[in-house]
């Protein structure tokens, strides 16, 4: 259950406070800019702040570039540098590094790696050359070479606050609570807030992040869009034109969880970029034909006769490869620990609809990951085979959870719960274990 406080401003009144705050707070100031409608707006809100109230100040914008993205977006974003340019107080990082980035489309590739320099024939566009691109023949200290993306972008804080004089830095987020669940629970964790704050959260010594436009809607950002003129990017008109509802529109790698629902897209809005897709990443045309089927893990799937659920998931995982087979037995063997042994925090009518199914379930103690301090819930004895009784919640274990992650190429197992993030030695790991020969020659 979520609870939500309402206060008599704005949000736009809201947002110009936490400027206030941070510029008050932090000595160093730099925004991740995607290119998507939050990430813009939030970027135009900042330089406007600025000239009225902190024109001394200097503003760092960073952007990640994943290669393979709609032409408009690569527009947007170097139309946007180019204003930056002339603004002046911004110091500019536009990255297109080798990261692993997580893929979606294939049983056999967990990841797929941007810029590749050992493919340069392969990738979706030229590279931009420009003087403030970061590439492989100049990077940033503490990049590793294939680097996981999150970990790119965290350790571009710590050099940022280094070659900045080292004071308080923090990185602006155009991150917003009403986008998914997991992202409102990541803002409101107070574990690693500043100063009380739960939309500022500490990344290393000295570096934060911060998400000033947590509470802000869809319709909020477009409304500000149109009543301040600002520029975005205009990929939301092709999609709003192609019938993308509101919600769905994503500026991201289209191979990721979030996106691949939504690759067949390409064909129709850049049928230029979808042929360099296809022989980007496997599994690329088959995700764009099937991403909303059941071949790829959507709707209404159906258990083989003579299956249960779990031989069902141990069938599939013996067809695995031997590397993507570890990750999930290790992932589901975590969850089925945890709710044998910790349990998960669930609502008293969840709980009472599991006893009144018949589900072996005990209390034990609080969760205190739930706003309103659930009972935590372990399962005795056998995970269920699938839980399709209980109506009252999804967030419950099962063999059929964990099949689903596998037929819907779910490496993270977002589908049980599963965060993005992982142990840093765990990511290093498997990186390691694919490229050590590249590794080794670099």
């Amino acid at each position: 259950m979520m609870v939500k406080g309402y206060r008599s401003q704005n949000v736009y009144e809201a947002v110009q406070e936490r400027f206030r705050y941070i510029f008050r707070e932090f000595e160093n100031i730099y925004i991740s800019f995607s290119g998507g409608k939050d990430s813009g707006l939030l970027l135009n809100l900042l330089l406007g702040f600025r000239r009225k109230f902190f024109p001394e100040r200097t503003i760092g914008v960073f952007h990640q570039d994943f290669e393979a993205q709609y032409s408009a977006t690569t527009r947007y974003v170097a139309e946007t540098f180019r204003a930056l340019e002339d603004e002046g107080g911004c110091d500019l990082y536009w990255v297109c590094l080798p990261m692993a980035t997580r893929t979606a489309l294939s049983s056999y590739e967990m990841y797929w790696y941007p810029w590749d320099d050992t493919k340069q024939e392969l990738w979706v566009r030229p590279r931009p050359e420009l003087p403030y691109v970061v590439t492989l023949e100049n990077p940033f200290t503490h990049y590793r070479y294939r680097m996981h993306q999150e970990d790119l972008a965290k350790q571009f804080g710590r050099f940022y606050k280094e070659s900045h004089g080292n004071g308080r830095t923090v990185c602006l987020l155009g991150l917003r609570a009403d986008e998914s669940l997991q992202r409102y629970s990541a803002i409101v964790n107070k574990k690693y807030g500043y100063k009380g704050t739960c939309w500022i959260s500490r990344q290393f010594k000295d570096v934060w992040s911060a998400s000033p436009l947590y509470d802000w809607s869809n319709s909020d950002v477009w409304t500000a869009n149109a009543k301040f003129g600002y520029t975005y990017n205009r990929i939301y008109d092709l999609y709003y034109k192609a019938g993308v509802k509101i919600d769905q529109m994503r500026v991201a790698s289209p191979f990721n969880d979030s996106s691949k629902e939504a690759l067949n897209l390409y064909r129709v809005i850049d049928p230029e970029i979808w042929t360099k897709l296809v022989g980007r990443v496997r599994g690329a045309n088959f995700g764009a034909i099937y991403g909303r089927s059941r071949a790829m893990g959507w709707r209404g799937i159906t258990l083989p006769e003579g299956h249960s659920w779990e031989s069902y998931t141990k069938f599939l995982l013996d067809t695995l490869p031997s590397r993507l087979r570890a990750s999930y037995i290790r992932k589901f063997r975590t969850s089925m620990e945890f709710w044998h042994k910790t349990g998960g925090g669930l609502e008293e009518n969840v709980i009472q609809d599991l006893l009144d199914h018949g589900y072996r379930i005990r209390r034990n103690g609080v969760s205190n990951y739930t706003v309103m301090k659930n009972s935590r819930i372990v399962f005795i004895g056998d995970i269920p085979d699938d839980t399709d009784d209980i109506k009252s919640t999804k967030d419950i274990p099962s063999w059929k959870r964990m099949c689903l992650c596998i037929l819907k190429n779910d490496h993270t197992c977002r589908t049980m719960g599963f965060a993005l993030s992982r142990q840093e030695q765990q990511r290093i790991n498997a990186v390691k274990e694919r490229y050590k020969g590249l590794l080794h020659e670099k």
